[in-house]
């Protein structure tokens, strides 16, 4: 059978391949291409511009670079639009539209004609959607990220979205800075385009596609606004031209090892929570399963390198200026997988050799110097953890990592928003605080909700952390003693479902559990009363599609039917 390249692609269904062929050119003849043009290998540019999404505001001008390094390769380069997902201006959260846009992205990369496909994402879940379509339909495909956003200055402070978003809206709670402050702080902390500026989950994804191979060497650290990342645009372009034609894929490069190396880096750059989920939805479309029990032993051996917020003190400007992913790598060789293929033709070993040389810098830090040891994120298991639970270690109090005291229960989203800043609320700093129904059913969509509020009455008092448990998830900039991705949910049944206000809880980082005091036969008794949380009866279109067949955290919030059973394998191994 002959494989058909170009605009041979996709033919649309008349019957007739010839008369398909010839419509086709007749209407992209309509755009100015000439037949030369159309003879071409088709690249086809994912383009997720879109005027709510700052973190893709140079869109246009890298899909132009893109294009250029195709054209430059002998390629022809058709963008073609899809879904763009900004985390502030989706509602109810861009987690619940993530699986819409791999879907989209999906159907677009088997419908249209394209030999390649360059994925430009930034924002974080736009990222993942698209290498979870890549993955499912293996076309071959290369990522571009937007890149960080410069860090900006308030003051005397430098300052960059978001973790110090977060750190102002704290003191402006507390009674520390005033409003008229906070309005002015407002217009500094995002002073380009471009994602977050800190190792947040946009950031996150983009260290760990460069180490799964999927992204060239380099791309993951360059700020949006430099001139370097238009180049990076322009090689991402001609690569395109190389790996359609030979017909390398994305199986070839998202393998179990190349998981394995991504993994690693997640835990050496003290990287999102949030890449947990994505990673595990991305390997689940090609049915390998993420170990977390097996993550967490590789934390013990594997230290976080980077002294970056929101754990550390620099920005990732610094990170690229100190020489970006390559930097981090090279201190990891020992412990990476050294022979996967990358979308150059080469492996990471070779990619990391070729590497600029290190030179002396206070960003990356040595294997045998780290900022910290004993894993970024641990993993809790327990009567309170279910399957279990997720911490950043390395974003907590270091006091509260070992830490009992009486639960205090939010049992929605509204019944935190009412009642954390009630002056009446009976609790004190020692207290746990927990937010249920929360999770990818609950909420729905597992917002970034469980980054949950120091009560106002506690934050006047200079209270800034306390241990607080939820089913949902919290931003990559966020940092606290936060216990994360509770599962089964308590929509589903899970622990936070059976906890009741009052309950002493046992948090031990150390020892990786997460416990509450409540005897198991009183937990059966609580277990045969609850009953889910009322469903609407107006469910239609996605919503209804969502709660039908959204998983658990523990299988990356994916939809059961775009995962691929059963698992061949688990990694780490």
């Amino acid at each position: 059978m002959e494989f058909k390249h170009g605009m041979r692609r996709n033919l649309t269904s008349y019957g007739d391949e010839d008369f398909s062929l010839y419509l086709r050119k007749t209407f992209i003849k309509a755009m100015g291409y000439s037949e030369d043009a159309l003879s071409r290998p088709v690249i086809g540019i994912a383009n997720t511009y879109s005027s709510y999404n700052s973190c893709h505001a140079n869109v246009p001008q890298l899909i132009e670079s893109i294009k250029r390094g195709v054209m430059l390769a002998g390629g022809l380069p058709l963008d073609f639009p899809t879904i763009s997902l900004h985390e502030s201006f989706s509602y109810p959260t861009s987690m619940y539209l993530r699986n819409l846009m791999s879907m989209d992205t999906e159907e677009m990369l088997l419908a249209l004609p394209m030999d390649a496909c360059v994925l430009v994402g930034g924002c974080d879940k736009t990222v993942p959607a698209q290498l979870m379509a890549a993955a499912s339909t293996n076309v071959p495909s290369i990522s571009v990220v937007t890149g960080p956003m410069l860090s900006g200055s308030h003051k005397e402070q430098r300052v960059g979205a978001c973790t110090d978003c977060r750190r102002f809206w704290a003191e402006f709670r507390g009674g520390r800075i005033e409003k008229a402050e906070i309005e002015e702080v407002e217009g500094r902390l995002a002073p380009t385009g471009g994602t977050c500026g800190v190792m947040g989950t946009a950031s996150t994804i983009a260290c760990m596609t460069e180490t799964l191979g999927m992204m060239l060497t380099g791309g993951a650290t360059i700020p949006s606004v430099f001139a370097d990342r238009l180049r990076h645009g322009e090689a991402a372009g001609k690569q395109a031209i190389k790996i359609a034609k030979k017909g390398i894929t994305p199986s070839q490069i998202m393998t179990p090892d190349a998981f394995e190396n991504a993994l690693r880096i997640l835990l050496a750059i003290g990287g999102s929570t949030n890449a947990i989920i994505h990673l595990t939805a991305i390997a689940g479309r090609l049915g390998i399963e993420i170990d977390l029990e097996g993550f967490d032993r590789m934390g013990q051996e594997t230290p976080v390198l980077i002294d970056l917020k929101p754990t550390g003190k620099y920005y990732m400007d610094d990170l690229f200026r100190a020489g970006g992913l390559s930097a981090i790598l090279r201190e990891l060789k020992p412990l990476l997988n050294l022979d996967c293929l990358t979308i150059t033709g080469r492996t990471l070993g070779e990619e990391i050799e070729l590497s600029p040389k290190p030179f002396k810098q206070n960003v990356v830090q040595s294997f045998k110097n780290p900022i910290h040891s004993g894993g970024g994120i641990a993993f809790l298991k327990g009567n309170l953890a279910g399957d279990g639970a997720i911490i950043k270690q390395s974003a907590a109090t270091p006091e509260l990592l070992i830490h009992s005291g009486k639960a205090v229960v939010f049992d929605s989203l509204q019944d935190l928003a009412s009642r954390i800043d009630d002056p009446d609320l009976e609790v004190t700093k020692d207290n746990v605080l927990i937010l249920r129904n929360a999770g990818p059913k609950g909420a729905p969509g597992m917002p970034e909700a469980g980054y949950i509020p120091i009560p106002k009455k506690l934050a006047l008092q200079g209270v800034k952390d306390m241990v607080r448990i939820s089913d949902c998830r919290m931003s990559g900039t966020a940092f606290g003693t936060v216990i994360l991705h509770a599962s089964p949910e308590s929509a589903e049944g899970g622990p936070l479902a059976l906890i009741k206000t009052g309950d002493i809880v046992h948090l031990n980082t150390p020892q990786r559990t997460l416990t509450m005091e409540v005897e198991e036969q009183e937990l059966e008794i609580r277990r045969a009363k609850w009953s889910p949380p009322k469903r609407s009866e107006n469910e239609r279109g996605y919503f209804k599609l969502h709660l039908e067949h959204v998983t658990q955290a523990k299988e990356g919030v994916d939809f059961d039917f775009l995962t691929k059973r059963p698992f061949t394998c688990k990694v780490p191994y």
